[in-house]
């Protein structure tokens, strides 16, 4: 996909404030500070289309990101900050809730897990959450400059065991900083939305 068009078209607290475009989305969800930001900007070629922070829980909203008006990136609340009260992470987990269970035109959601961990609690919760819904989410295993070739493997394997996971084509380990990985998850949204362009991330 040549990435023409990249832009901030919506940032929505509650459900009446979601846009009503008609057109596919691809959701990005992952606990505080795995790298959404960092993999939507990456994804786009923009440096600074989705604010990145060293502080993690900055996107309390969800943003919606307008590619070429033919999709729209989705970027949700990041899950497991701690600093955060329980009444707000409960408020981000009704919203999360409502728009994977609700959104008719949501045609994928992409679950962003950190290559050099094993899943978290929080990670493993959110993966049943999805699965029992009948939502069979991507995984994205974010950070793979910070680990060794020799590790890589070893890592998927570990993520996979965690959460349970069948099918290994639907884990795609990614780096932001190298883009390794970039062109496999634009051609799998492609693939996903009916879409067969070759991918570029230069601006035209």
């Amino acid at each position: 996909m040549v990435i023409k068009k990249a832009s901030l078209e919506a940032v929505a607290a509650v459900k009446k404030q979601f846009p009503e475009t008609g057109l596919p989305e691809i959701a990005f969800i992952g606990k505080s500070n795995v790298g959404k930001s960092s993999l939507i900007n990456a994804l786009t070629g923009r440096k600074a289309l989705a604010r990145t922070s060293q502080s993690p829980g900055k996107t309390r909203t969800i943003n919606f990101y307008n590619i070429n008006d033919l999709l729209f990136l989705v970027d949700l609340p990041g899950y497991g900050y701690a600093k955060v009260s329980q009444a707000e992470q409960k408020k981000w987990g009704q919203v999360i809730e409502s728009y994977l269970q609700t959104r008719k035109q949501l045609k994928e959601s992409v679950l962003l897990i950190d290559i050099r961990h094993e899943p978290g609690a929080g990670d493993k919760m959110m993966y049943d959450w999805m699965t029992y819904y009948g939502i069979e989410p991507l995984i994205i295993a974010t950070k793979r400059d910070k680990i060794s070739k020799n590790q890589l493997q070893k890592q998927l394997a570990v993520i996979r065991k965690s959460l349970g996971i069948d099918h290994m084509d639907r884990i795609i380990p990614v780096s932001s900083e190298t883009k390794e990985g970039i062109e496999q998850v634009w051609e799998h949204i492609e693939k996903t939305i009916g879409l067969d362009q070759p991918f570029s991330s230069e601006i035209r």
